[in-house]
């Protein structure tokens, strides 16, 4: 089974998440997302794993959301998708990617589900 996390050393759910992964004797292939960006279609891939919209995977409180003006309701999917791109830091973290489904890792828990 391959498992991949997306991954940001410097937040503590993130490395709990890659902690219990570790512990469970799961060796995941880690992408450090604000160092090596993530594609469109990879975003809108998880988007589609985990079911929901792009507002949904985006850290609200972050600068950036407010500087961009990402809670204007005329923006579309595709334009919150680049900002995505632009402004990786906004994506929620940790994700985890297993057997062909996503989970956030807050709490780290959630990822347990998709193993």
């Amino acid at each position: 089974m391959t498992v991949t996390i997306f991954h940001n050393p410097r937040c503590s759910k993130s490395r709990q998440t890659l902690a219990l992964l570790e512990e469970k004797g799961i060796s995941p292939i880690i992408r450090d997302y604000l160092n090596d960006a993530l594609s469109v279609d990879e975003i809108d891939n998880i988007l589609s794993l985990l079911n929901i919209e792009p507002r949904d995977l985006m850290r609200k409180k972050e600068a950036e959301y407010a500087e961009n003006n990402l809670a204007d309701a005329g923006l579309s999917r595709q334009d919150l998708l680049k900002v995505m791109i632009k402004y990786p830091k906004l994506i929620e973290r940790p994700i985890v990617l297993a057997n062909g489904k996503a989970a956030i890792g807050r709490p780290p828990e959630n990822v347990l589900t998709i193993l």
